[in-house]
């Protein structure tokens, strides 16, 4: 340990630590906007500088290592007035609408100037005309509200290893864009959405649906159904003052129904049915010697990013569509007929912790009744602008529970939304087909849990060593499939998620300030609401799903049929990067 002092007050912090990380820990909140941990420490905003005895000028906490005797004042005029001024430079030539904008009262520019009491009109700087890029299907950029913190760049690089986006030109003239000023619809980017959580103001957001859902449910003509998908509910309540890692699932359900869906659904049950979709396929594969490793297919960024990068595991992916997707599937097709309607009249909306969801609902292969599987999907950042929009009151609302039949969801089901979840879920339902022995079938796989970038797993089932691999994060995925294809590193099943620690930490997510994204960990916050969801389940295994052994009897056959790969199958094509 390191002793200092930090205004005065004797404390000690370990070795190694940086004034930031030393104030944190006596109690002291130094601002940041450029600085997220592990992602970008680079010190350039100069917002969190602070005097340090005996140098010759401010230093950026977030970057200044601390050592033995050191004195450091964090709230001197001296310090106060440098941020004041900085903060009044950086809104000299950023738009100022904040009235209007989507991040308003979450954004951490906003924050500081309200704290600092920055007059927004001090300076008066140069402000040219910014071309708004909309082209991409998840995002819009409007550079007239970047700061040039570089977060988004760094998590794009760093996070994910792609790297699509960066610092054009030099000088004042400096912007974050793509290379040689393409459009992002031109590049490889896979519509993670990292980028936008990253990013501390509203230069960077996702493509608001919500106004053709309200156009959708005020149509007499169009039924109007809606899914959420598990890691929705471990983040919604975010929005609404509740710590991270609260539970708000009955609150979620309530509010969808008093915004006027007409049937309120889980993605839990399509979760399940995933699961007895890639199951099946996985075993056939082991047994008929098929292409393996078999790679799970639920992450739209993680398909995209294989079929712009790695096209040649395109064979390894998984046929199955994603749980939205064979949702959507369902519903145009065995509810529409149970309820004898045409799929056209069926309006089917997501909720979802993810962007490239908007990009997956606009792919090849995913019509299963000749119309589009999902017409809308919003993010859980969408869904809570709704609610509030809808003047409902969430933190008073009751618990409620989903719609049959398709409202059904097992323990299996919930853990999807945490890295490694798809995989244990997948393993509990493989177990028992191969055994045929319900009382022995391990129920927890606890070697694929947790937030690491990969873990690795060898289980002994029906007397053959599976060997099992599991991803998250882009960057990660790089590294694993690199192994793979070299021969260094050999499974039977992987599972890939393109953002870090799965959909709990997805791009549509709510979005947490540096301050706490940096020192609280809201992936494993947000997972442990999805386990103790399944640990408190009767039903923890996806074939233990009544619903969905009554889709299987009454609709699809059963596992890997004819019927199932017309609805609930997908196929994939290798992308050029660049057009």
């Amino acid at each position: 340990m390191v002793n200092i002092k930090i205004n005065g007050v004797p404390c000690s912090a370990p070795e190694g630590s940086t004034i930031l990380e030393a104030a944190r820990l006596a109690g002291i909140k130094i601002p940041t906007l450029c600085f997220l941990k592990d992602v970008n420490e680079i010190g350039a905003c100069r917002i969190c500088v602070v005097e340090v005895k005996g140098a010759r000028s401010l230093v950026a906490a977030c970057v200044y290592p601390i050592n033995e005797g050191m004195e450091i004042f964090t709230n001197t005029p001296k310090v106060i007035e440098s941020r004041r001024t900085t903060l009044e430079l950086i809104l000299s030539n950023h738009k100022r609408e904040c009235l209007s904008c989507v991040r308003s009262g979450n954004c951490e520019l906003q924050a500081l100037c309200n704290e600092y009491g920055v007059d927004e009109d001090y300076y008066e700087g140069e402000n040219p005309a910014i071309e708004i890029d909309d082209s991409a299907a998840h995002m819009t950029r409007d550079n007239s509200k970047c700061i040039l913190c570089r977060r988004c760049v760094a998590a794009c690089e760093k996070l994910q290893g792609i790297g699509v986006i960066g610092a054009n030109e030099r000088g004042f003239a400096v912007q974050i864009a793509s290379p040689f000023d393409m459009s992002l619809a031109e590049t490889a980017c896979v519509s993670c959405g990292q980028c936008i959580t990253a990013c501390p103001t509203g230069a960077l957001t996702e493509k608001d649906d919500t106004a053709k859902i309200l156009e959708a449910i005020a149509d007499p003509e169009k039924m109007v159904v809606v899914q959420a998908a598990p890691a929705v509910r471990a983040s919604l309540g975010e929005a609404f003052g509740y710590p991270v890692g609260t539970n708000v699932e009955g609150k979620m359900i309530a509010a969808m129904r008093r915004l006027g869906f007409d049937k309120v659904f889980d993605t839990n049950f399509s979760a399940d049915l995933t699961i007895m979709e890639e199951s099946a396929e996985f075993i056939d594969r082991v047994q008929n010697n098929g292409v393996l490793p078999m790679i799970t297919s639920c992450s739209p960024g993680w398909i995209r990013y294989c079929e712009n990068y790695f096209p040649e595991f395109i064979p390894n992916l998984s046929s199955c569509k994603s749980p939205q997707q064979m949702f959507g599937a369902v519903v145009k097709t065995y509810y529409a007929q149970k309820l004898g309607k045409n799929p056209e009249d069926i309006f089917s909306v997501s909720i979802m912790p993810c962007t490239a969801k908007k990009y997956e609902i606009g792919r090849d292969d995913q019509s299963a009744a000749g119309v589009p599987d999902l017409d809308a999907t919003i993010t859980t950042r969408e869904l809570a602008r709704l609610i509030k929009q809808a003047g409902i009151m969430f933190n008073d609302l009751p618990d409620e529970v989903c719609d049959s039949p398709l409202g059904t969801g097992t323990g299996a089901a919930v853990i999807f939304g945490a890295t490694g979840g798809v995989m244990e879920a997948a393993l509990r339902t493989a177990v028992w087909k191969l055994t045929g022995k319900p009382e022995s079938t391990p129920i927890e796989f606890t070697d694929v849990r947790g937030v690491e970038g990969i873990k690795e797993a060898t289980y002994n089932v029906a007397g053959m060593e599976v060997k099992v691999a599991v991803a998250s994060g882009l960057a990660n995925a790089k590294a694993l499939l690199k192994k793979v294809k070299s021969g260094e590193a050999n499974y039977h099943f992987i599972e890939i998620m393109a953002c870090p620690g799965g959909c709990v930490n997805g791009g549509g997510q709510i979005i947490q300030p540096s301050s706490v994204r940096s020192f609280t960990d809201i992936r494993a916050e947000r997972a442990k609401v999805l386990y103790d969801i399944d640990s408190a389940n009767t039903l923890r295994c996806s074939h233990e799903n009544p619903d969905i052994k009554a889709l299987y009897d009454e609709f699809l056959g059963e596992t890997g049929s004819h019927k199932a790969h017309e609805v609930l199958h997908t196929t994939y094509k290798a992308k050029k990067l660049y057009k």
